[in-house]
This record gives structure tokens, sequence and C-alpha cells, in this order.
């Protein structure tokens, strides 16, 4: 019996969705909102890797992706991590998540970091709990971050198993309070962003990196404050670590009739009411690439999704963890569309701790 994933394998998450995709299940509301649920799950975290309440300014927040059994979104369940000590080595485990290797994931032992962010792949083979036989498994990768303050953190899970979007998830969240400035000033973040990119269409998994920026203008607008994003420096890898950012460059090329360097940036859309009195943010992001016919023509379009984290009024104190989904059409295939979904972690200043 066929399924409606085609019986390929497993991956994860949306691009575009109306609203916070990551609010609990029973009560999903816009961002941002008045009368906001409570929170759910999370990430359980004991250090660092090598290399809840109602959402509030002065509580713990956790964001994930709302589950929908039609799509495969929102699927896991629980992320649980801890260091590595004298006496055991670090461990990474996922709940929720078919045919992983028993929700054990070590390692990646091809790509084991993109920049500061950990990755992580489940076993390819489990052993029949009863006879011993070995029983294949999904292609499973996941990449887990965590600010040097551990104030934040975001894990993402994919597969590439599914020819269609398969299942999957992701969270983000902050682990205590904020204080934003009173209708005051201007700040501006910078770190590194990194994610998985699959595929409707095919099957398949490839890593992507970038540097980030966001700016916040706590003054205005009155109804919201603004948030101005970028991505730039993006590169992307295939699931053994080359880097194949020139092939995407040069399909671009050759779509467009254009002569890209790079991948276009990604940017926020900038509008009012993007930041709320919690510290968390939200909105629309997308890329363009140029024409050699008419105006620019747009390539990816999503969501970002955020939640700062510390003292934004003195000190540089202060963080920003997320995440971002895009989808594009895939410039070296036909009839096959990408979506990325990457996580980030910014600071105000690059020596606080």
């Amino acid at each position: 019996m066929i399924n409606y994933k085609h019986l390929l394998l497993a991956c994860v998450l949306l691009a575009a969705c109306d609203g916070n995709p990551f609010l609990p299940d029973e009560d999903p509301v816009v961002v941002p909102d008045p009368n906001p649920a409570p929170n759910t799950g999370g990430i359980n975290s004991d250090g660092a890797p090598v290399t809840t309440g109602t959402p509030s300014s002065e509580r713990t927040i956790v964001r994930r992706e709302k589950k929908d059994p039609v799509t495969g979104d929102g699927f896991v369940a629980d992320v649980t991590y801890s260091a590595a000590t004298g006496t055991s080595p670090e461990t990474f485990s996922v709940d929720g998540l078919a045919f992983d290797g028993g929700n054990v994931y070590n390692r990646d032992n091809q790509v084991g970091s993109l920049g500061p962010f950990a990755v992580y792949e489940a076993d390819p083979v489990y052993n029949d709990d009863v006879t011993g036989v070995p029983i294949s498994q999904f292609v499973h990768r996941a990449i887990y971050g965590v600010s040097r303050t551990g104030r934040t953190e975001f894990a993402i899970v994919r597969t590439g198993a599914y020819r269609n979007f398969g299942f999957g998830g992701f969270v983000y969240q902050r682990n205590g309070s904020v204080t934003l400035p009173a209708a005051d000033g201007q700040a501006s973040y910078t770190g590194d962003y990194a994610g998985l990119r699959d595929f409707e269409g095919t099957t398949g998994l490839e890593y992507t990196t970038g540097t980030m920026t966001v700016d916040i203008d706590f003054n205005d607008f009155n109804e919201g404050d603004a948030v101005r994003g970028r991505v730039y420096n993006r590169a992307i890898f295939d699931i053994d670590g080359q880097d194949i950012t020139n092939d995407v460059v040069t399909a671009l090329n050759d779509a467009n009739e254009t002569t890209m360097t790079q991948l276009p940036t990604l940017l926020f859309n900038v509008g009012p009411g993007a930041l709320d009195a919690n510290g968390e943010m939200g909105g629309v992001i997308d890329s363009s690439t140029p024409s050699s016919t008419a105006a620019a023509k747009l390539y990816e379009e999503g969501n970002y999704y955020a939640v700062i984290s510390g003292d934004a009024t003195a000190g540089g104190n202060d963080e920003i963890v997320g995440v971002i989904v895009v989808e594009s059409k895939d410039p070296r295939l036909d009839n096959v569309t990408v979506r990325e979904t990457g996580g980030f972690l910014l600071y105000r200043s690059p020596t606080a701790p």
C-alpha cells in the first residue's frame, strides 16, 4: 500500500505559514498577541556542544513548529542534550520521529559542525530487539545551537527521505527574561546562521550557512518596534560537506540570464508590529535575483521567528535566537521546491558574556 508520502523517507517543517507555527497545538495565535497560549515542551540541555508558563518578558519562552499530521510538521516532541564529561560522552536525542535509530543521535562523521553549531545524525541501522535483524533507518540530521551564555538555544531536525516534505520539527527558546528599552534608541545584533535544506519533488538533504545581522528601532514604529535583518555570505554544502554553492549560483544565472557571483541576500520585510513587549518578533523574509530584462525577481520567500534575551537597556548583554523558513524553486531541477530551515544566534556585543 502506497502512503501519501510516497513511501520514501522523513523530514520536517513548513516554510511560509499563517501566524506563528511555534505556539502550542491547541491554541495557535499570531505574533504579537496580548493573550498568548502557554508554552509546551522545549530543549532539555545540560552544557553546550564543543567548537514554562504564559509568555512574558520575565519568563522562559519556548516556541516550536505547529504539529500537522498531513504535512508532517512539528513531530519533534522533545530534544535532550548533555555535554561530554570526563566519564561520559555528549548525548543528543530526539523524540517523536519514526525510524531515526531509537532516538539517539551522534555527531555527524562528515559534518560535525556548521560554524558554532553542532550537527548530529541518527543511527543508520537499528537491530530488531528480539532477533537482532538489522533494520535500515531514514536519514535524519539535526542542528543544535546554544549561546555562549546559555540563555538562548535552538534545534532543527530534518530528513531527506520523503519525496515530499516529511516528518520533523524545530524549536527555539529563551531561558529566562528580557528587559527592553522603554521606546528609546536602536540596537544592532550580529552572529551566525546555519540550517538544513530539504525538498519537495525529490529526496536528499543539504546544509547552509551564513552571516546574519538584525537591527531594532525601539522608538518607531509606534505599533510595535521596527526590525530589520539580513542573511548574507551564504553557502550551501551537500550532505558530505562538499561546497556546492557555485552549482546553485550557476543554475540561478542560467535561469535568469545574470552574472551573480554569490547567493542572494535574505532580507526582512520592514513594517510595524514586528516586536512585542515580551521580546518576541516575527515577519516575512525573502530574497531576489537580478534580471537582465526587468526589475529584481523574487527567489525565496518565507518567515522569520525570534526572541530576545537579556538586558537591552545597558551593557549590550542581550542576544537573539530564532528560526528562518523559506521556500524557492530549485534552479538545478525541474518541478522541485527547496525548503531552507535555518537557526541563528545573534549578539549585541561581540565580547559580552
